[in-house]
């Protein structure tokens, strides 16, 4: 029989298929280990009326932030958001920040005072809590090294809506 210089693989199509989709499959596992998992929210003891508060307000944030996507949360879900990887996270009903007293200044953005540590707002490259302080319930928002400066500044921008109009301003901060 003459031969026409094709070489054959062994098997058909069909199953070379399924073996493919089944080293897929067993890989999955391994490929999602890689992926960004959720982020864990932390919030402190609350009265009814801050959880309420909170909720209203997590309820009125965005679905993107500064260009990022929400990330899963796991913990006190109903009281805080992620966006991006590394996220940047938003918790609601936090205590007063390390550092702040009634001397502190805060930074304004579209007309929420933001208290940011100051040894946080020297070092350009580390990550950066920033505390809107004179809200009740306070809410905290943790800036990874990574997403400083215009990431963060967006992201103040967008959350300055919700929290005006979800949280009490009780003591401005300057």
């Amino acid at each position: 029989m003459p031969t026409t210089g094709r070489r054959r693989r062994p098997g058909s199509l069909r199953i070379r298929g399924v073996v493919v989709c089944a080293a897929l499959v067993a890989a999955a596992p391994l490929l999602t280990a890689c992926s960004a998992g959720s982020v864990e929210i932390d919030a402190g003891a609350m009265s009814p009326a801050d959880q309420r508060a909170c909720r209203d307000l997590v309820a009125g944030l965005p679905t993107t932030l500064a260009g990022l996507e929400a990330r899963e949360l796991s913990g006190d879900t109903e009281y805080g958001a992620a966006w991006g990887d590394p996220a940047i996270v938003l918790t609601c009903g936090v205590g007063v920040p390390d550092g702040f007293d009634e001397f502190s200044a805060c930074t304004e953005v579209s007309g929420v005072g933001w208290f940011v540590p100051p040894e946080q707002e020297k070092d350009q490259d580390s990550d950066v809590l920033l505390t809107a302080v004179g809200y009740s319930p306070r809410v905290s928002l943790l800036v990874p090294a990574d997403r400083r400066g215009s990431p963060s500044a967006d992201a103040l921008a967008a959350l300055a809506g919700p929290v005006l109009e979800h949280l009490t301003l009780e003591d401005g901060c300057a």
